[in-house]
């Protein structure tokens, strides 16, 4: 390795973990702890920016303890500081290991604020071309947003705080949709099982029709009346069209 290179990486090594890989030893301690400084409260502010319920359930060293780990060990393969978030999801389920003060819900609630930052971001766009607004949500093909993201988890992640820290997952799994309207602003939804698994057909059944959909989950709730859930689910497919959710329905 040329010199000049075995010199950038004693100086990076020491930037991200100074307690293991000393300082070149022709670099000032003071002039270095600038760069340790700088480097590191960059990071670690973005991520208590990104993370901000996660931040408020560790203490000040804990927290500090697990920035500075995933600073000095992660090998982040992005430039960009807005997929720094997306790189501690990452370093968080697949390298960290388990510590006592972090809470079994910890990748479940990272995963849910990242999606705040991931969807606000997101560049996809509907195909307005393709689509009918006020087509018939029953009769026709309804359109999701792709901008509109089904959740689901084994924690109630949307009411974890300082003071609801669950020791054990719910009963029922939590289904939340998280959308970004036409004037790009973001609403959060709990949704029931039988509205989770309706957006769940609308995003993998693009050419059946909404009355189709829903006589599917009459057939897999054996429902005695099947109108009667034809009917909710039209009411339903009304309101996700409100919302943005349901974008109207597929041109021929």
């Amino acid at each position: 390795m040329p010199e000049f290179q075995r010199v950038q990486y004693a100086f990076s090594a020491h930037v991200r973990d100074p307690q293991v890989h000393a300082r070149p030893a022709d670099v000032e301690d003071r002039r270095m702890a600038i760069y340790r400084n700088l480097f590191y409260n960059n990071i670690q502010n973005f991520l208590a920016g990104g993370f901000p319920v996660l931040r408020k359930l560790y203490s000040d060293a804990d927290w500090h303890r697990m920035a500075r780990d995933f600073f000095a060990h992660h090998k982040s393969h992005t430039p960009y500081f807005l997929e720094i978030s997306q790189e501690f999801l990452k370093y968080l389920q697949e390298e960290r290991v388990h510590q006592p003060e972090d809470p079994p819900f910890l990748t479940e609630l990272a995963h849910y604020e990242w999606v705040e930052l991931a969807l606000s971001v997101s560049d996809e766009e509907p195909d307005w071309e393709t689509i009918d607004p006020d087509g018939d949500l029953l009769e026709g093909r309804p359109a999701l947003s792709p901008l509109a993201w089904l959740l689901s988890y084994q924690y109630p992640v949307h009411k974890i705080g300082p003071n609801f820290r669950p020791e054990t997952p719910g009963e029922q799994p939590t289904y939340l949709l998280v959308y970004r309207d036409r004037q790009d602003k973001l609403g959060f939804m709990e949704v029931n099982p039988v509205t989770a698994r309706l957006l769940a057909l609308l995003d993998e059944s693009a050419q059946r029709t909404g009355r189709e959909l829903l006589n599917q989950i009459a057939d897999e709730l054996k429902h005695p009346q099947p109108e009667q859930v034809i009917q909710g689910g039209a009411q339903t497919l009304k309101q996700l069209h409100q919302i943005g959710v349901v974008l109207g329905t597929r041109r021929s």
